[in-house]
């Protein structure tokens, strides 16, 4: 078997699988509704959609973190490779292989780079020397992380924490990265690094990524597939290169109207969603 004949059966094999979640914070706001999704073993596929839309709560859902925010899955389930986790801790998932690196690039403010980048592998018992191997693999993907191993992480960069918290989870080994707006507050040449990290990271370590992003544009450059999600509802779905090319993705989300740039402010809401609901 060929190696490229290998790489198409592991992406042709669901990883995961969310069946029509439905989830209510506080007993009452219902936050998602009816919402599915497949990914791809070693895929990247994008949650794509405005603030507020149900990105975030969706990954929340998958990695098991609603409870802290007062949020219950009252309908469907979630599996993950074949089995149900919709009813596992978090610390469970992250044994599973499954872990998320949440938004905002949450680090431990007071210790050193390396030492945020070591509790992720907290969980493991396979000894120093396998930590000291992904450790190393780690400031290979992330040479800047390398350089400031022991400057104290509140007191490094934006894009650099956000290097920490990515670093961080593959220090776990994971089989697959929830990753919630990677871009967010970071300069477009940065993004742009941390976008071509994750590209390599999937290809090279085999690693699975679902990403919630806002900037629709260079999401759909490196996932291979994407969900549109609009209040709580996933309203259209296809590959990448699919959406790049739908009209209403172009107009409403790329902002691009048949070849030119388009203004957001006389754009209505109500033709959106006619035509994507007909």
């Amino acid at each position: 078997m060929t190696v490229d004949t290998r790489i198409e059966q592991a992406a042709s094999a669901t990883i995961l699988s969310v069946n029509n979640i439905e989830v209510i914070y506080d007993h009452v706001i219902l936050v998602l509704k009816g919402v599915s999704l497949e990914v791809p073993e070693q895929g990247i596929v994008a949650l794509l959609g405005a603030n507020g839309a149900g990105k975030s709560t969706t990954l929340k859902s998958i990695s098991n973190l609603l409870r802290a925010e007062r949020g219950d899955i009252t309908k469907g389930s979630i599996e993950f490779q074949g089995r149900r986790i919709d009813g596992l801790s978090s610390a469970d998932l992250v044994q599973q292989g499954v872990i998320q690196v949440m938004e905002g690039r949450h680090c431990f403010e007071h210790l050193t780079v390396e030492e945020n980048l070591l509790t992720g592998a907290y969980t493991r018992k396979d000894g120093g020397a396998a930590i000291q191997k992904d450790l190393e693999l780690v400031y290979g993907y992330f040479p800047r992380l390398k350089e400031r191993y022991k400057s104290q992480a509140g007191y490094t960069s934006g894009g650099e924490q956000q290097m920490i918290a990515i670093g961080r989870a593959l220090m776990s080994r994971p089989k697959m990265i929830l990753l919630d707006e990677p871009s967010m507050g970071l300069a477009p040449q940065l993004v742009e690094e941390i976008f071509e990290i994750v590209k390599r990271l999937n290809e090279k370590e085999g690693v699975t990524f679902l990403l919630a992003e806002q900037n629709t544009n260079i999401a759909l450059r490196y996932a291979k597939h994407g969900y549109i999600l609009e209040n709580g509802r996933v309203v259209l779905d296809g590959t990448a290169a699919e959406l790049r090319e739908n009209t209403d993705v172009k107009e409403f989300y790329l902002g691009i109207s048949e070849g030119q740039r388009v203004n957001f402010r006389d754009v209505k809401h109500y033709r959106r969603r006619k035509r994507w609901l007909t």
